[in-house]
């Protein structure tokens, strides 16, 4: 442990469950000496996520849909009563119907499109208005993107388009709060095989092919992009703000077929 985010309060907004990228990062920034404070969504997901917690040593496990205003607000009412500030957030949250993933883009339900864009783009933005007036210090919010929202990948659908708008978000985002000194990313991990992942057909092809043609020649670590969010929400990334940060075994340079 080399303690790089000792001292900080770093908040992790959805983990679904041991699999999932949130807890790759969550558990990173335990090892890293940050005091965790973690969110679930209804009842539902809270024996999973409290059972986590304590397993990561949690300060505080709190519910929170950010589709609901009312629940942002009681969150940041939380946050006030446990810390002084919150230093990092880390927003790891995406939904589509999975109607809308198996059928053709062309066939997005108006329904569909306003969910997704919702819950998996505008979300952040909610999230950072609710956030940063706790972030006196300044600090950092780092989101999850996918290549998928500059190429198009098959069944991914309306999920690329949510993740082209989360990454707007995040530059709009950036240049705004820069002032406040709260820098904004993105880390654009590969395809892990996370829960939700398994909503996206023929997912374990994307697995294979990726691994066949990435540079490193393998498919990405989810302690990887731990890793990634600990440089981001640390002192050592200090300078960076408003990026998308691949991390993803070198895959997005190649072009199909590059592979020697």
């Amino acid at each position: 442990m080399s303690n790089l985010l000792a001292g900080k309060t770093a908040l992790v907004l959805g983990i679904a469950n041991k699999w999932s990228i949130a807890y790759a990062i969550a558990s990173a920034f335990v090892r890293e000496g940050a005091t965790l404070v973690l969110t679930y969504q209804g009842e539902r997901q809270r024996e999973t996520v409290e059972e986590l917690g304590a397993e990561l040593k949690a300060t505080k496990i709190l519910n929170c849909d950010v589709t609901k205003q009312e629940e942002l607000d009681a969150l940041v009412a939380e946050l006030k009563n446990l810390s002084p500030t919150v230093d990092a957030v880390v927003h790891s949250i995406a939904f589509a119907n999975r109607d809308d993933l198996s059928r053709p883009f062309l066939a997005t339900s108006r329904e569909g499109y306003t969910l997704a864009l919702d819950v998996s783009s505008y979300s952040l933005v909610a999230v950072a208005r609710a956030l940063t007036p706790l972030m006196t210090n300044g600090g950092s919010i780092t989101t999850l993107t996918y290549l998928g929202s500059t190429r198009v990948v098959q069944n991914y659908n309306v999920m690329g388009v949510a993740k082209a708008a989360l990454e707007a978000c995040v530059r709009y985002l950036a240049n705004e709060l820069g002032p406040q000194k709260i820098r904004v990313n993105c880390i654009s991990a590969g395809p892990i095989k996370t829960t939700s992942a398994r909503g996206i057909r023929d997912f374990s092809k994307v697995l294979d092919g990726v691994a066949a043609i990435a540079p490193l020649r393998r498919n990405t670590d989810p302690a990887e992009v731990g890793d990634t969010a600990v440089f981001l929400a640390s002192d050592m990334g200090r300078g960076v703000t408003g990026n998308i940060l691949f991390v993803d075994a070198g895959f997005q340079i190649v072009a199909l077929g590059a592979a020697g």
